[in-house]
């Protein structure tokens, strides 16, 4: 088990990463106004009203018209920013803050809200291929995460990131090493564990749509898997050939000491 704290990766396109911080925002906003100043009927009706169930969405049940807050659609989309718990929200928050810039970075801020929300919506589906009769909820921003987590091991699989093992001992490593190990513990999660509060399909689900759509999105010229680097607009390099130099007759004469 491991948290990101910072990854040592500077932004190459954009000044901020401004559709990552309304994200987080929203999240936090939704977290309190749903969950930290509700009531606990209030809390409930919104995680059953704006949470993505399969059984409904699948048409194996249907909702109470009294909890149907937006159309059966959406809650592909809108389950994506209700969180249980303060942990669930940070959890989510910090992995969108540490890879989310730089996948923003390569794609710009559109393409990169197009791709988070497409995220969602692949991870609410794979998670109901897989329990299509669920009557459970499901919530939380880690299958869009994950997309992004997958988008970011493709980028910039050799960026040092720090990361926090065992919540103890804080260690750089090359970001393919903790995350190509988080993204096949969601595979083998999902193979062996059954009866788990967590949706590991959400998260391949996620996984799956970030690995896909990294490649088409990004911007012209960004580079998969840190192969060039990329220089600043603003840097020219140019090749020149330095002037012969004439000697004087002086110094044909006499031996000319450079440096002095």
């Amino acid at each position: 088990m491991f948290i990101p704290l910072h990854d040592r990766n500077a932004l190459k396109h954009i000044d901020r990463q401004y559709v990552t911080l309304a994200l987080i925002s929203i999240n936090v906003f939704v977290w309190i106004a749903t969950g930290l100043l509700a009531t606990d009927e209030f809390a409930q009706a919104t995680v059953v009203g704006l949470g993505f169930i399969p059984a409904v969405a699948f048409e194996y049940a249907t909702l109470d018209p009294a909890l149907v807050f937006v159309p059966e659609d959406a809650t592909a989309i809108t389950y994506a920013f209700l969180h249980g718990d303060f942990l669930h929200l940070a959890s989510n928050m910090v992995f969108l803050w540490v890879f989310g810039d730089n996948v923003e970075d390569a794609l710009g801020h559109i393409k990169y809200l197009i791709f988070y929300l497409v995220c969602a919506v692949a991870a609410a589906l794979f998670h109901g291929l897989v329990v299509p009769t669920s009557e459970s909820p499901l919530i939380g921003a880690s299958g869009a995460v994950a997309g992004i987590v997958a988008a970011y091991i493709i980028l910039h699989p050799k960026v040092r990131v720090w990361v926090l093992v065992l919540f103890r001992f804080p260690i750089p490593l090359p970001a393919f090493i903790p995350l190509a190990f988080w993204i096949g513990q969601q595979f083998w999660m999902l193979a062996s564990d059954h009866g788990s509060n967590v949706s590991w399909g959400a998260h391949v689900g996620g996984i799956l749509a970030g690995a896909l759509l990294v490649v088409p999105l990004r911007r012209r010229g960004v580079p998969l898997f840190d192969r060039t680097i990329v220089t600043p607009k603003a840097i020219e390099h140019l090749e020149t050939t330095p002037p012969a130099v004439q000697p004087s007759p002086a110094a044909s004469r006499k031996t000319i000491h450079w440096g002095r």
